[in-house]
């Protein structure tokens, strides 16, 4: 998707009020479309344009900002920024309600440049009369590669930048003066496993991200080490943020000199960092946006689903997820990383139904990445082709059983598109749950198991319990070491054909028929009623998901 709307003030809240910006006063949708970031000179009266946020560095008392606030006013202005912390007296307010321009406040620690920075990506507007590339710093906006050999060329050592993950972002020249470690970081563009393992051991990432210094790291012990130069490290901030950490291979320690130049340029990457986050990241929640709009059903459901070019057309709906992991399951990966693997899934998931359906959208909504895929209202196997796109997508990521697809049923407009939304929900809820050995299942094949899932949580959401016959059986079981619940299933999966269901469980047929008359005696059910024998079948199909059983059994 390549259109994008002008982002409005209460937008902008959204998208950075968790970390940079508070609403101080005002209404910040009075202005619609925000239309450009504006830096106020006290000694310059600079032309801005219509519904501009202005940063208003330096001005802190609350009769400078009220004053500010009526002058903006008579531009046209949509927010003032001030530094926090700031509190909305008499007079301010009164000076907000006068003007109309609301009054925000970025959070201490954050720059003003960093918050700039932000603001244009996210408005998708650049500085006023700028005709050539964006720079920052005198750099191209996000050339992490012209960063990497600048700062190479100060520490005169092979620097790499690297983000949280310890994913190589960019690198600098010279790499082959380095070890035979950071020549495999490279060439894998990721640092070894091993290597993080032994870093995290020895405490490493935990002292880089606490220090606001850079720190030494010490080369790996060994005969022949392949770690055996040692590192200058120091982790790139936004504010209170971690974005990632720059890494330089040096032979003797850094001088002074060489240890500040290293502190002044993570400054700069740190801002060309947000630079290409801030792009991608508003284009995926714009996208993630419209992708939950359609979904649900919503206002502007129709015309969210136009803007994804979906509209006119029947659609299907996917669902992806991991397996459910185990509760006893030791984790193997921080949050941070699950999100960011989550992620990547649904990046590859896009471009796979991109390629195969003309108009496809997917989009990340908690721990489920959504595919909306277009398809013919002529194409009667809609669903079936759909399955076997996902199963090809599957075995080419070479996911094993890690990852599951839901497929929902075809709809033919945004109303009824909830519905296909719902039952890829459902299917993949039974493949997470473990009810099949598929890693993708359509509702259709499913329904069954999903209606069993969805009484069984009716049930134990009104507190119900395993009762009558099978909670009887379930008890005497229980307290003597038999198994007539076992007996019971197996018959009732055999349609009473007792010869069968006695080799179901490997038992004779006289056997098996001296438990029937015992489990018939025991649980009082009289196996020739077919009501008692429908009422408990549903009831061994409940135990064991989300009812139940009777005392605790």
């Amino acid at each position: 998707m390549t259109t994008r709307p002008r982002a409005s003030l209460g937008r902008v809240l959204e998208d950075l009020g968790t970390t940079l910006l508070e609403l101080v006063c005002g209404d910040p949708d009075r202005a619609g479309h925000i239309g450009g970031v504006v830096i106020h000179d006290p000694l310059d009266e600079s032309v801005s344009p219509r519904n501009a946020i202005v940063l208003g560095v330096g001005v802190r008392e609350p009769a400078a900002i009220a004053d500010l606030l009526d002058s903006l006013s008579e531009h046209g202005a949509a927010g003032l920024v001030v530094r926090a912390p700031v509190e909305a007296d008499a007079t301010i307010a009164s000076a907000v309600e006068r003007s109309g321009v609301a009054l925000l406040a970025v959070t201490r620690g954050a720059s003003w440049a960093q918050l700039a920075a932000m603001l244009r990506s996210l408005i998708a507007e650049g500085d006023v009369g700028e005709t050539g590339p964006e720079t920052l710093g005198g750099m191209p906006s996000g050339d992490l590669f012209a960063l990497a050999n600048a700062i190479a060329t100060l520490l005169d050592a092979p620097v790499t930048i690297e983000d949280r993950s310890s994913r190589v972002l960019a690198f600098s020249g010279r790499q082959d003066e380095a070890d035979s470690s950071r020549v495999e970081t490279i060439l894998g563009r990721q640092v070894p496993a091993r290597f993080s393992r032994i870093l995290e051991e020895r405490g490493v990432f935990q002292q880089l991200y606490r220090s606001h210094e850079p720190i030494q790291v010490e080369p790996m012990p060994g005969p022949d080490p392949e770690f055996a130069l040692p590192r200058v490290a120091l982790a790139i901030r936004a504010g209170d943020e971690i974005l990632g950490s720059i890494w330089a291979a040096v032979r003797t320690p850094l001088s002074p000199e060489r240890t500040q130049a290293l502190q002044d340029a993570v400054k700069l990457v740190a801002l060309h960092m947000l630079r290409l986050r801030a792009g991608a990241d508003v284009e995926r929640r714009l996208r993630a946006d419209l992708v939950a709009t359609v979904l649900e059903a919503g206002p502007g459901a129709a015309e969210a689903l136009s803007r994804l070019g979906l509209a006119d057309q029947d659609c299907v709906v996917l669902a992806l997820a991991p397996v459910e992991p185990a509760d006893d399951a030791e984790p193997n990966a921080t949050r941070a990383q699950l999100v960011a693997e989550e992620q990547r899934m649904a990046d590859a998931f896009s471009m796979h139904l991109g390629a195969v359906y003309p108009r496809s959208a997917v989009a990340l909504v908690g721990d489920v990445a959504y595919g909306i895929v277009g398809v013919r209202r002529d194409q009667p196997d809609a669903e079936e082709r759909a399955v076997l796109v996902a199963t090809e997508f599957l075995e080419r990521i070479g996911s094993g059983d890690r990852l599951l697809v839901g497929v929902g049923v075809v709809a033919d407009d945004d109303a009824t598109l909830v519905r296909s939304r719902i039952g890829a929900d459902r299917a993949l809820r039974v493949l997470r749950l473990g009810r099949t050995s598929a890693q993708v299942a359509r509702i259709e094949d499913v329904h069954i198991e999903a209606l069993m899932l969805e009484l069984a949580d009716l049930s134990a959401a009104r507190g119900d319990r395993a009762s009558g016959p099978v909670s009887r059986l379930i008890a005497y079981d229980a307290k003597r070491r038999t198994c007539l619940v076992d007996t019971l299933r197996a018959w009732l999966d055999a349609f009473g054909d007792v010869v069968a269901a006695s080799a179901a469980v490997y038992t004779h047929p006289n056997t098996f028929r001296y438990r029937l008359r015992r489990l018939a005696e025991v649980g009082e059910i009289d196996l020739s009623d077919p009501d008692q024998r429908f009422a408990a079948m549903v009831e061994l199909r409940l135990i064991g998901r989300a009812m139940p059983e009777a005392g605790g059994a």
